[in-house]
């Protein structure tokens, strides 16, 4: 695949928002990591915002693309989330420049860039409830708040964002696999739960 002078500077950008933060970073640092002269980045972008808009609403996709499939699927609700928990670290690990943007870095975005990205982060965090709230219905969960327990649950997922590192000692797929034993325990229904 053919990479586009776009795609570069959103994932040049992208690699120095996480490591740096949005607002320690510069239209002129993004334009020295492609090795351009910063008034050439204006040729490709409007604004440092647009660029991170377009990281932001391209995480989204793949978080949605990635995870609104399994939710919607008739499969019981433990399957379904442990699904769920390993696509959304596959995000996360397969893209962390974009995967932190999304996370962290939007609040920078404009008001009506904020509400959008709220209006999605909340539609996104509703499949996560309704898969709780099922599986606490069909009995398969312990009687639990499943507001408090899909926001517990996408914190620590978004926290690998801020640690994980792809040369680190543990793969992304044995820490998505790990996670997911480790929510699905601790959601389990036991007899004391009667």
């Amino acid at each position: 695949m053919v990479e586009t002078r776009r795609q570069q500077i959103e994932d040049a950008a992208s690699a120095l928002f996480r490591e740096r933060g949005y607002s320690a970073t510069s239209v002129r640092d993004i334009a020295q990591a492609l090795n351009l002269q910063g008034g050439s980045l204006y040729a490709h972008v409007a604004s440092k915002e647009d660029v991170l808009w377009s990281i932001v609403e391209r995480a989204a996709d793949r978080f949605d693309a990635a995870v609104g499939p399994i939710a919607e699927s008739g499969t019981p609700a433990p399957d379904r989330l442990r699904a769920m928990v390993r696509a959304h670290v596959g995000v996360i690990t397969g893209d962390l420049g974009n995967a932190a943007s999304f996370l962290h870095e939007w609040r920078f975005l404009s008001p009506e860039r904020r509400a959008a990205v709220n209006a999605r982060r909340d539609r996104y965090e509703r499949r996560f409830r309704r898969v709780i709230r099922d599986g606490v219905t069909a009995g398969d969960f312990a009687p639990l708040d499943p507001r408090m327990t899909g926001m517990a649950v996408l914190s620590a997922l978004n926290g690998i964002a801020t640690w994980y590192r792809p040369a680190g000692d543990r793969r992304a797929d044995d820490i998505a696999a790990d996670y997911a034993d480790l929510f699905l325990r601790s959601l389990r229904r036991t007899s004391s739960d009667d």
